[in-house]
């Protein structure tokens, strides 16, 4: 990594940054969009087939659902202190949205007149569970759970068996524990196209959520006329903002630790301190000796890392803003002051003890955030992505008497005398 002034990163670094979300798609969508046909058509048939061509498994109908000796199996396999801290993070995430749960209300417009909105929880949801480099239970959870607290009644798990046909035990003890009803060792974009769809095994959704690679987010693409779908994700990416009363050791260990995900991944930090620009530097390149991930960071720092050295803590939130960043970490005197200014960023850890790491497993926060700049318009998943409100009105004849001229006259306007007669009739 090296040392830029906020110019150089302007002219060097910036656009390329702010060009990250940006993906063609183009010369993939016909092979997924192939995929996902088939699915849609064949069902089980064709998921077993695409299943035996990309994770080399033999699948038969009868064990595309993950069965009940397979989980406890599964349940086996962890350790005491594994099932405990799974258990301990579910309580957090809980807890953290039933906080932020809507709430049906209701409301007098005028005398007789009583609009309000209904809260209702999605009928049935899909979670996909990428299996990749590494199997993330902590993701099952931060998708399973806000579904079971919103009321979800059907919550499916998809993920890619191991070459040896089985999915991790540690995705199916997460999912169990976090209230999932099925879950199914299918993976990539026939997963997908089997949850928006449905197959004989796999019932259709409401919704899919979860993260995964460009295959799978083309098939969310291609399938959310069909169902909904969550953000878009990308590779992880986190930007520090310290001052001199920062930890350069601590700095260093979080700017590796969120760039160890993906090679792909963006690791930035924004300081007005030449010594800790220069500290932060020197630790991160003794880590890379060391780090069993090293070249993952090393090429995630090559390509979409940087080190800016600006003139103020105000120069430094404009570029927060204008990056919108998925992890934003506040080093500075006064975090919860220079919070206050920040409008764009997937999630922000206020304070040295406050690492992005600690949200990405157990503090209740989600680790399911808007990636790729998408912080400027998106937010992190959450117990919200699971409920839909119904609108209602009910109407005295005092109160239909009050509203009926102006209803009337606004029908005339717009050339509806149906309308018009259907409220005059009253």
């Amino acid at each position: 990594m090296k040392m830029l002034a906020d110019r150089q990163f302007e002219e060097k670094v910036l656009r390329k940054i702010l060009s990250r979300g940006v993906f063609d798609f183009s010369s993939i969508f016909p092979h997924v969009e192939s995929i996902v046909r088939n699915v849609a058509t064949y069902g089980d048939e064709a998921v077993i087939r695409y299943t035996k061509r990309f994770d080399a498994v033999n699948l038969t109908r009868d064990r595309i659902r993950v069965g009940e000796c397979e989980v406890e199996e599964s349940f086996s396999k962890l350790t005491r202190s594994e099932l405990e801290s799974l258990k301990r993070a579910i309580k957090n995430i809980q807890r953290f949205q039933r906080a932020q749960s809507k709430l049906s209300f209701s409301l007098n417009i005028t005398g007789g007149v009583r609009v309000g909105k209904a809260i209702r929880p999605l009928s049935s949801v899909g979670i996909y569970a990428p299996g990749g480099r590494a199997p993330y239970p902590s993701s099952v959870l931060m998708c399973v759970v806000p579904a079971r607290v919103a009321g979800v009644e059907r919550i499916l798990v998809c993920s890619p068996p191991t070459k040896e046909g089985d999915v991790d035990p540690k995705i199916i003890v997460a999912a169990k524990l976090a209230g999932a009803t099925d879950i199914f060792r299918v993976g990539g974009p026939q997963a997908i196209a089997a949850m928006a769809y449905g197959t004989r095994t796999i019932q259709r959704v409401d919704k899919i959520v979860g993260p995964g690679n460009v295959f799978v987010t083309a098939a969310k693409i291609l399938v959310r006329t069909r169902v909904a779908i969550d953000l878009p994700a990308g590779p992880s990416e986190i930007l520090i903002l310290a001052d001199g009363t920062a930890d350069a050791k601590l700095i260093a260990y979080d700017l590796t630790a969120q760039t160890e995900h993906d090679p792909r991944a963006v690791g930035i930090l924004i300081t007005t301190s030449k010594r800790i620009a220069e500290a932060t530097i020197a630790i991160v390149n003794k880590e890379l000796k060391s780090l069993p991930r090293r070249n993952i960071v090393k090429t995630a720092l090559a390509r979409r890392g940087a080190i800016v050295l600006v003139k103020s803590l105000d120069k430094a939130i404009d570029y927060i803003n204008l990056i919108a960043p998925e992890h934003l970490e506040i080093m500075t005197r006064d975090p919860w002051g220079v919070f206050g200014q920040v409008r764009n960023a997937g999630a922000v850890f206020l304070g040295k003890y406050s690492p992005s790491a600690l949200g990405d497993y157990c503090a209740g926060t989600s680790h399911v955030l808007p990636t790729g700049g998408y912080a400027r318009m998106y937010s992190g998943l959450s117990v919200d992505d699971f409920l839909k409100t119904i609108e209602f009105l009910r109407c005295t004849r005092q109160g239909l008497f009050k509203l009926k001229e102006t209803a009337v006259a606004l029908a005339m306007m717009e050339g509806l005398e149906g309308h018009a007669k259907s409220i005059a009739s009253r």
